[in-house]
């Protein structure tokens, strides 16, 4: 059972996250965007970049984990089997970079039970090494709110 006084928990930190110039490279090709800020680190120097630059949705390499870590928390008791993303959305106060180091902390901003789901609203805040901020996402995830898991009874 989800309990309400989750609602304000904020993660310690998590990381650092080095954003290396292949995972940027990499993630490019596995999104199909051929960009060549993405992919020739010439091209984002031109462009006023210090090096590659990341994807927007690039984020989800090292956030994802950490939303991951706290919702397999047996002590948060999220139904993860059966969970479905509702939103996600992310804003940058600059473009995340080859050779950034990145710190996050999530935070849980929302939970409610609506239509037989819990509904849970997660805010991830994205720091550079020298404290300053770099992006938020935010997430929406929906997950049953009934006691049955389907996983007992089953045959």
């Amino acid at each position: 059972m989800v309990d309400q006084s989750w609602v304000g928990h904020s993660s310690d930190p998590v990381g650092p996250y080095q954003v290396g110039r292949e995972k940027i490279r990499e993630f490019a090709v596995a999104i199909g965007d051929d960009d060549p800020l993405f992919r020739e680190v010439d091209a984002a120097r031109a462009a006023g970049h210090a090096d590659l630059v990341a994807p927007p949705t690039f984020s989800t390499c090292f956030t994802m984990p950490v939303i991951e870590d706290f919702l397999r928390d047996p002590a948060f008791g999220w139904d993860y089997t059966r969970m479905v993303h509702g939103d996600q959305r992310v804003t940058f106060r600059r473009p995340l970079v080859a050779g950034d180091e990145l710190t996050t902390v999530l935070h849980v901003d929302e939970l409610r039970t609506r239509a037989g789901n819990h509904m849970l609203t997660l805010r991830c805040e994205v720091t550079d090494a020298a404290g300053e901020p770099v992006a938020t996402t935010h997430s929406m995830l929906v997950s049953p709110a009934g006691e049955d898991t389907g996983t007992e009874g089953d045959a």
